[in-house]
């Protein structure tokens, strides 16, 4: 039987474009890794497969159970959430209802699951990362749902930074704000747009890695914004 390595993680969203890339980025480097996705990634050590659910809690309870079964008694170092969507329209869109409950789904929902596994799984002085958006840091008239369910990220990102928040002593949690990220589906529907704006998936696996392994962490409760200009990115914390 194959050694399994010390050091584990588990991605949630690890079937889209940015969770394979991370994935395969700690896969690479020796780790541990767990998909939860609603549909499995084959590079994964091992696969949670997320129902699809109408109800929070059922789902919730789905999720954190199965991975409960995984892990029993083990801790993991790194809990990363990338799970996410995006859906546009305004306020009288005939679609703002539905669109706004899907991104709550996929943008709230699993960051709180997230956040309940850390809270259970993951070791003292780990690291839990969730995904907001630049946009919804100011209104988003356009897009509506995409921007509170953001915006909400945020708010649950920063209250994980203080007492009694119910993560293991010296958590860090933290926030990537993107704009756009450089993924296959964005490039398909904008293929007239300025690529060299768009933030490089392989620099934020890179980045997470980085601080999984304690290099450069940011604050806990930080909000990072990924801003990338002329091919270079930079990655600013929120004032």
């Amino acid at each position: 039987m194959a050694a399994v390595s010390a050091n584990r993680v588990l991605i949630y969203g690890g079937r889209g474009a940015l969770g394979s890339t991370c994935v395969h980025h700690f896969k690479s480097k020796g780790w541990w890794v767990a998909s939860i996705d609603i549909a499995a990634n084959e590079e994964a050590d091992v696969n949670v497969l997320a129902k699809i659910c109408d109800s929070f809690c059922e789902h919730a309870e789905q999720v954190t159970s199965d991975v409960a079964r995984l892990l029993g008694d083990q801790k993991v170092d790194a809990i990363v959430c990338v799970a996410g969507g995006w859906a546009g329209g305004n306020c009288a869109s005939k679609d703002v209802f539905k669109n706004s409950d899907l991104m709550w789904k996929q943008s709230v929902w699993t960051s709180t699951i997230s956040t309940y596994l850390a809270s259970q799984h993951l070791k003292p002085g780990g690291l839990l990362t969730l995904t907001g958006a630049k946009a919804s840091l100011s209104g988003t008239p356009g897009m509506v749902g995409y921007g509170m369910a953001k915006a909400a990220v945020h708010q649950l990102c920063e209250s994980l930074a203080g007492q009694n928040s119910g993560l293991p002593a010296g958590t860090v949690a933290v926030a990537i704000l993107p704009v756009t990220l450089d993924t296959p589906m964005n490039r398909k529907f904008m293929p007239d747009a300025d690529f060299s704006s768009w933030t490089p998936m392989e620099y934020i696996a890179e980045m997470f890695y980085s601080w999984a392994t304690g290099s450069e962490r940011p604050a806990s409760g930080s909000l990072i914004q990924l801003v990338t200009s002329g091919g270079k990115t930079e990655a600013t914390p929120v004032q």
